[in-house]
């Protein structure tokens, strides 16, 4: 009896040895087997692919791929059967020519998604299993621990333009209206941005700029920014902030301010700014525009006739040749005359009497 029980347990011992010796013939781990991605940055609706280099030819294998259907939609896949479940893509392979026609690789595409218009990280998680040589008489582990390749998708963002307007001039020590703009056609998207300004001036003077937001709260952008400390969200298509400000300029030169959109998440770093200047008119002043400018008139050169009889001068008079017949002087040379004229007809009547 106890020579049964020892050849039972040599045998038993002996079938061990012998599944854990065809075990580690059989079954091996594939540390050949190389995975890339084509690019980790894409735009919305370019494509990207990844390759599954295996090392060796493979006459059989089954790959997942997860993926954010969200962000990425499947494309094509070489390589195999795909089966697509929504969030992951199956990709499985079978060589039914007897071994003899193994594969040493497979590849997968996705395409991003095009409405997408903000910053979205994500990632590619890869598993497989079933995988074996050619002719199935060597094994490998499954993968079961993901091999993850990230991506990240991201809009062609256009940059901030920050614009300060208003009407006519600035005078000192006078409130104006000026509207301050912050556009964008597709702008980056922060959680926390925020407005300030700077001031650089050689008169003196002190600037204003305040305005009051949607709370009904009064801001002072030089002297402390625009909204609350912490931030504002901005970003998006057709990013259009329009901030209805009061200024005022306490004396009159250039001044120079810079408006800053800064992101309080990343250490205050600036997103966009714009250089104003501003020339500031003295109080009672009349600054000349196009519509005021005075005609400039050049004087008449002595060719020129002018057009208008007020400032016209009389053109010069020949010499008569007749006596003038108005006048003091012509009076009296008029009396002078008659007198002459009476004087020769009574001599010559008095001739006539005389010869009768």
């Amino acid at each position: 009896m106890k020579k049964i029980t020892k050849i039972a347990l040599i045998l038993i011992v002996a079938i061990m040895f012998g599944l854990s010796l065809q075990s580690s013939v059989h079954a091996a781990s594939l540390d050949s087997i190389d995975i890339t991605i084509s690019s980790e940055k894409i735009m919305p609706g370019e494509e990207v692919t990844v390759d599954v280099k295996f090392g060796k030819p493979l006459g059989s294998y089954t790959f997942d791929f997860a993926y954010d259907n969200q962000l990425l939609e499947f494309v094509r896949a070489e390589g195999g059967t795909t089966n697509d479940n929504g969030t992951r893509i199956r990709v499985y392979y079978f060589d039914t020519a007897g071994g003899t026609n193994p594969r040493e690789s497979m590849s997968i595409t996705f395409k991003a998604k095009t409405d997408l218009i903000t910053t979205n990280p994500t990632d590619i998680s890869i598993t497989a299993e079933g995988l074996a040589n050619n002719d199935a008489s060597e094994e490998y582990d499954d993968i079961t621990t993901p091999i993850v390749k990230n991506l990240t998708i991201e809009p062609d963002y256009q940059d901030y333009e920050i614009n300060l307007n208003y009407d006519g001039q600035m005078v000192e020590e006078e409130e104006k209206q000026v509207k301050l703009s912050i556009q964008s056609a597709l702008g980056k998207s922060y959680d926390h941005a925020r407005l300030i300004a700077k001031v650089q001036t050689t008169t003196g003077g002190t600037v204003t700029l305040k305005g009051t937001d949607e709370q009904m709260v009064e801001h002072e952008i030089i002297q402390s920014g625009w909204g609350d400390a912490s931030g504002y969200k901005i970003g998006g298509k057709d990013v259009n902030q329009t901030l209805q400000l009061t200024a005022l300029f306490t004396k009159a030169g250039k001044y120079t301010i810079t408006f800053e959109l800064i992101d309080r998440d990343n250490a205050d770093s600036i997103i966009a700014s714009k250089e104003v200047t501003v020339d500031v008119q003295p109080k009672g002043s009349t600054p000349s525009t196009p519509d005021q400018e005075e005609p400039e008139v050049t004087p008449p050169t002595e060719e020129e006739t002018p057009t208008t009889p007020e400032t016209s001068e009389p053109e010069k008079e020949e010499t008569p040749t007749t006596l003038p017949k108005t006048g003091t002087e012509n009076i009296y040379t008029i009396v002078s005359l008659l007198i002459m004229l009476l004087s020769t007809i009574y001599i010559m009547q008095n001739r006539k009497d005389k010869k009768a």
